[in-house]
């Protein structure tokens, strides 16, 4: 039997704050595309289509249902089998937050998956996990088009490096082990609780990057990443622009990083300069650069806020004898 209960955490005013700082983030991003002009972004989207719109869409969801999938196995790694349904809501209804300040939104998951037996380090760990999963993936494509960018090239190999790094630490569970003690024998006690509560994360996120897991997080994290750089790739083909693929999903990739190393709640503003920028090098002019970038960025950032708050609204659905 299904059972159904309200989301008390994201009720009443709650709510209503949610949706008065998305709505202000909706107006800044608003504010962006007029800089561009407004008329330009309105042709681009009456030249992309109905049609265009739609399969950049899908493509979006694509990306979506593949990350949703590496996010049950890394539950599953880590000890828990959430009632799919349920765990799909959850998962979406993160996105809704990715817009709210200091780029924790989509911890929310910690908070429902809470009552479905999932400790909160567990829930973080399963988060940090899939956002690392992510960084690789995307580095991998940047480095499709790395070479026609010669510019960017110590950037990337400084992440690259630092990745390494982050997994072989991460395999060290002994290390971290004795680091936990010592910081709860030898620190201040909230400090020494703090050291160890990010210890236990890192320890239940190492299971999670352990061959053939690591692989297949990556593989997913492509093909889910590549699925919507294709739609870039789609969206500056129908404004006529000649940008090749592997450019396409070098600027798409690479700004979603520089976005990401921003630290701004969805990486706004980061990715949406870096991606004008790359597409202005590659001789795309400023009006038309500013459309395609407001377009994707609705058919991907935007669309999943909208899902995630959409989500938001659903009851919490479990399964029962």
């Amino acid at each position: 039997m299904m059972e159904h209960k309200p989301h008390a955490i994201l009720s009443g005013w709650r709510f209503r704050a949610l949706l008065l700082v998305v709505l202000l983030s909706a107006a800044g991003y608003l504010a962006f595309s007029l800089w561009g002009g407004w008329q330009e972004v309105v042709a681009a989207i009456a030249r992309v289509g109905i049609m265009g719109i739609a399969i950049t869409l899908a493509l979006s969801l694509v990306n979506y249902g593949l990350r949703f999938l590496r996010w049950q196995k890394y539950l599953a790694l880590l000890g828990h089998r959430v009632y799919w349904p349920e765990s799909l809501r959850i998962y979406i209804a993160g996105f809704g937050l990715t817009v709210l300040p200091v780029k924790v939104g989509e911890t929310i998951r910690s908070v429902f998956l809470k009552r479905h037996g999932v400790s909160y380090p567990e829930s973080l760990a399963a988060y940090f996990s899939e956002h690392f999963s992510n960084l690789i993936s995307m580095l991998l494509l940047v480095a499709i088009g790395l070479w026609d960018y010669p510019q960017a090239k110590p950037l990337v190999v400084i992440l690259a490096v630092l990745i390494l790094a982050a997994l072989v630490v991460l395999q060290q569970s002994k290390w971290l082990q004795v680091i936990e003690v010592f910081a709860q024998n030898r620190l201040p006690a909230r400090a020494g609780k703090l050291v160890a509560h990010g210890i236990e994360i890192i320890l239940h996120s190492g299971r999670c990057f352990r061959l053939p897991v690591l692989l297949y997080g990556i593989a997913f994290g492509l093909v889910a990443w590549g699925a919507e750089g294709v739609a870039f790739y789609y969206i500056m083909h129908l404004l006529g622009s000649d940008l090749s693929l592997s450019a396409a999903l070098f600027i798409y990739a690479f700004s979603l990083v520089i976005g990401a190393l921003s630290f701004l709640p969805g990486g706004l503003g980061g990715a949406e300069a870096t991606m004008v920028a790359l597409l202005m090098l590659n001789h795309v002019a400023q009006p038309q650069a500013v459309a395609a970038t407001v377009l994707i960025r609705l058919a991907t950032l935007w669309f999943a806020v909208a899902l995630g708050i959409f989500a938001l609204t659903l009851p919490e659905q479990k399964t029962g004898a």
